[in-house]
């Protein structure tokens, strides 16, 4: 599975390591990522999802469901 956040759509960005002799060489900064089981009341089960810090925030402040809503229309689910 790819290193992508299911619920704000978070991924791998590139960048340099920039040494003392600003010498640049290519580097992945990769997002947060945890795999969490969670429970939706509405639908009555358990889901499993990728989800970076940011997200499982977004899914306390505004609720599972509501996230997985925003998600799906987004694409990213």
């Amino acid at each position: 599975m790819s290193r992508v956040c299911q619920i704000t759509g978070k991924k791998a960005i590139v960048g340099n390591n920039v040494s003392h002799s600003n010498i640049k060489t290519k580097r992945t900064f990769k997002p947060n990522l945890h795999t969490k089981k969670f429970y939706v009341p509405e639908l009555d089960e358990w889901i499993l999802l990728k989800v970076s810090a940011h997200g499982m925030r977004k899914i306390n402040k505004n609720g599972i469901y509501q996230c997985l809503v925003e998600a799906s229309e987004k694409g990213v689910l």
